[in-house]
């Protein structure tokens, strides 16, 4: 086995299931928009994704405030008061849907026993990773996370909303450069570089074969797939393509992902469990600089 001291990992569908966060809690706040308001869903799903692509981000959390429909259909009106009960079903869901996959806890807690260096990477918006590493008790378990920065915040909502309640107090965050997105391999060696380790000594883990596997393979360092993240929810994974903030050329390629499998071939899979990777390398204490 080789020795490894390093890894960097992928959250959303590696740690943790996003999809199911994002499914659960997103279709029932737009199933209690189209009823409350009685505008048709596929005219909603249109101005969300819209939206979505203007912020950059599926977790835009002023969403209700700026869609074209219902301020036309409440002029002047609060919507936040108005559409109370959508806010609340997509709260609700949120909390019953924070869970980490099955073993990601504990292996995690072995490898810093061991005194590994474990570091996140993802391209979802600061605040929202955040809180699922606050919430998942992740601050700490990761070494470093790396997230793009934070979607602009409506000047209206600025004096209370409280960017502070979001940060880490053991994990060290730092910021990708906006639009900065996976597949890059020259940003993940970045990453390496400045968390002061090397390619040979480190394994990245992710669920994506085309942004995750491929990004590492082309960065020269060793790829594993976390196949147990694949969505398995195909009506789902639609509506998500739908309202995506995902650009359409990256939607093509997410489709033809599912036929990719022979053209980009992992070198280590963890085929039901995150745990699967304590049986794959050796890993062995990190010693640091200086």
């Amino acid at each position: 086995m080789q020795d490894i001291s390093v890894i960097v990992t992928d959250l959303d569908n590696t740690l943790y299931d996003w999809f199911e966060m994002w499914y659960t809690s997103f279709n029932r706040m737009l199933s209690s928009l189209v009823n409350q308001s009685g505008i048709r869903q596929d005219i909603l799903e249109k101005e969300i994704h819209q939206v979505f692509q203007r912020h950059g981000t599926s977790e835009y959390e002023f969403l209700i405030q700026e869609l074209p429909s219902l301020r036309i259909k409440h002029p002047g009106e609060d919507l936040i008061k108005i559409y109370a009960p959508a806010i609340q079903a997509y709260r609700n869901a949120r909390l019953e849907t924070y869970h980490l996959y099955p073993t990601v806890l504990d292996t995690l807690k072995i490898l810093k026993e061991i005194g590994c260096l474990i570091t996140g990477y993802t391209e979802s918006r600061s605040c929202y990773t955040l809180l699922r590493v606050k919430k998942l008790k992740l601050d700490g378990l990761l070494d470093f996370l790396y997230t793009p920065p934070d979607h602009d915040i409506p000047s209206s909502q600025r004096k209370i909303y409280n960017l502070d309640k979001y940060k880490t107090t053991e994990t060290i965050h730092r910021h990708t450069r906006e639009n900065e997105l996976k597949p890059n391999p020259i940003l993940l060696k970045g990453i390496i570089s400045e968390i002061g380790a090397k390619p040979e000594e480190t394994i990245y883990i992710g669920d994506s074969l085309m942004k995750d596997i491929q990004m590492a393979q082309q960065a020269k360092v060793k790829d594993v797939y976390a196949k147990y993240g694949a969505s398995q929810n195909l009506k789902a994974y639609e509506l998500l393509r739908r309202v995506s903030h995902w650009p359409d050329k990256d939607v093509k390629l997410e489709e033809k992902e599912f036929c990719r499998f022979g053209k980009i071939n992992p070198n280590y899979i963890l085929n039901n469990k995150f745990s699967e990777i304590l049986d794959l390398f050796n890993f062995v204490h990190k010693k640091r600089r200086g």
